[in-house]
């Protein structure tokens, strides 16, 4: 018997005051706080919705803050590691 898991994507990442939202293709969304990632904690609101959702999805990246988020990483409650 075979399994398929496919990992999970993002479609698109909204921002409010203090939290930011990855919304997922299946229709789940994840609130993480800004605090776990100080470079997005410390950016403007133009700079948060410069990002790119890279391999179709399974990450997202901000060029202008040299930062890279993996959605798997999110939903297993990871961090940025740097901190």
């Amino acid at each position: 018997m075979s399994t398929l898991i496919s990992e999970p994507k993002a479609t698109k990442v909204t921002f409010s005051k203090y939290n930011f939202t990855i919304h997922l293709e299946d229709g789940r969304e994840l609130s993480v706080p800004f605090s776990y990632f100080p470079r997005l904690e410390r950016a403007t609101p133009s700079q948060l919705e410069k990002y790119e959702l890279s391999g179709g999805g399974i990450g997202i990246h901000w060029d202008e803050l040299d930062e890279d988020i993996s959605v798997a990483g999110l939903l297993q409650g990871v961090g940025d590691r740097k901190r």
